[in-house]
């Protein structure tokens, strides 16, 4: 049976079972089926997986049409039964890994996944771990639990960690074309890992170890955060010196070498940026250690919505008018721009911070319909009619979409702040020719 399985492994006629259908495990079972891998899919939510086996998309990047062909062709299949699981040559786990509510990793969707697989273990099995963790869990969570099962890692099954690299809303950078990190428990496990992805993608990156993969991933994500964190740090500074942070930013972007262009805006949103940093300081106090720069990045990043909220504060107090008894829209509430992604997006923070200060918030955002609120609220989003504009005090522009009618926004909003630089599209000459409009760039 192993030698059957490794076989199917390395020849790519093995079956995949992708444990989590989300932004990640989804586009990875289509690429996988794509190129003539049967993919069996598992997820606990039922909705998830009668959309998959009817053909539909749940993720804005993944066209329904592609799902509905490769279910026809019988490529690829869902299911919530997860004793399914030893019909698969290889497992992928693409479950969440949030933190929870003291900001400590919550690895519990991987130890259920863990379980899962280990119950239904079986010599040749490849067992790849792909949801972005600390450093040392393939080896020191997942492995133990695999290995009740009797079977000897590196011989009887493979165990390696392989980070996603999904950038939702990307057109270029898709999972077949990304060059895929992949880090083994023992070197055999690397090479039938290795064997196995590069099937379907087009350049594997082997490491030395599961603990290099793991940590790759989070230097990847702390890198874009401690920069984004400087882009941010130096707009509270420019706005302390009456300066416009994005004449600074593009002046200094003119620097063929040693300067890289990092934005900034209201905050850090999404599943890696916001999140990733802290696995990594988790483990790193355990072992004695701060790391004081992710640290301080992550707390100025987390400070911007206060910064955006401040400046909604101040617009109004402009023209004459407080916060409270305000009516204010937020154009955009996704945590980046052209897709429906709202996980950890600053505009939540934002709304609290303005309806603590007694201001009536709506929302306008046309990739996400509907917004669930801390408190249990849904909030839906409303039309950008002329109506709208005509009742609201003030307009925030937290989420840059490109099908924003940025020159319609500043003529009809009275008050405009925009956090994104949105409104840089418009030539001056139409900004100064609107005097009455308070426009502030976070």
């Amino acid at each position: 049976m192993r030698e059957s399985r490794l076989s199917r492994i390395r020849s790519g006629d093995a079956t995949l079972g992708v444990i989590g259908l989300g932004y990640v495990g989804l586009p990875l079972a289509v690429e996988a089926a794509r190129n003539g891998i049967r993919v069996l899919g598992f997820d606990v939510d039922s909705r998830v997986v009668d959309g998959v086996n009817g053909g539909r998309s749940h993720i804005q990047d993944l066209p329904g049409d592609t799902v509905a062909d490769l279910v026809r062709r019988t490529l690829l299949a869902a299911t919530t039964d997860m004793s399914r699981l030893e019909e698969s040559d290889v497992v992928a786990i693409c479950v969440p890994t949030p933190l929870s509510k003291t900001r400590d990793p919550d690895i519990s969707h991987v130890l259920a996944a863990a379980e899962a697989v280990g119950a239904a273990l079986a010599k040749g099995q490849l067992v790849v771990l792909e949801s972005t963790t600390y450093p040392g869990t393939t080896r020191e969570v997942v492995l133990p639990i695999l290995a009740r099962s009797g079977l000897e890692v590196g011989k009887d099954f493979f165990l390696c960690f392989s980070p996603e690299r999904v950038d939702p809303g990307n057109e270029v950078w898709k999972t077949g074309n990304t060059p895929k990190i992949i880090g083994g428990v023992t070197p055999e496990c690397t090479e039938a890992g290795t064997a196995f992805y590069s099937r379907f993608v087009d350049r594997m990156v082997p490491v030395s170890s599961a603990e290099a993969a793991e940590l790759t991933k989070i230097l990847e994500n702390a890198f874009r955060a401690v920069n984004i964190g400087l882009a941010n740090e130096m707009a509270l500074i420019a706005d302390r010196l009456g300066l416009n942070i994005w004449e600074v930013i593009a002046a200094a972007s003119t620097k063929p070498f040693g300067f890289m262009k990092f934005t900034p805006g209201p905050g850090l949103g999404g599943h890696c940026l916001p999140v990733d940093p802290h696995y990594l300081s988790w483990k790193m106090r355990k072992m004695d250690y701060r790391t004081r720069l992710i640290d301080m990045a992550s707390e100025i990043n987390a400070e911007m919505p206060t910064f955006v909220a401040g400046k909604v504060r101040e617009a109004l107090n402009g023209v004459g008018k407080p916060v409270k008894g305000s009516r204010i829209v937020l154009l955009g509430v996704a945590y980046k721009k052209d897709v429906g992604d709202v996980r950890e997006s600053p505009a939540m923070d934002i709304l609290d911070h303005l309806e603590r200060d007694g201001a009536e918030v709506l929302y306008h955002d046309p990739y996400v319909p509907a917004w669930g609120t801390r408190d249990g609220r849904t909030l839906t989003s409303a039309p950008l009619t002329d109506e709208l504009f005509k009742g609201i005090d003030a307009a925030v522009i937290v989420t840059d979409h490109s099908c924003f009618d940025v020159a319609r926004i500043l003529c009809l909003s009275p008050v405009v702040v925009d956090a994104r630089n949105a409104t840089a599209s418009m030539p001056a000459a139409d900004r100064a020719a609107r005097p009455q409009r308070w426009i502030v760039k976070g």
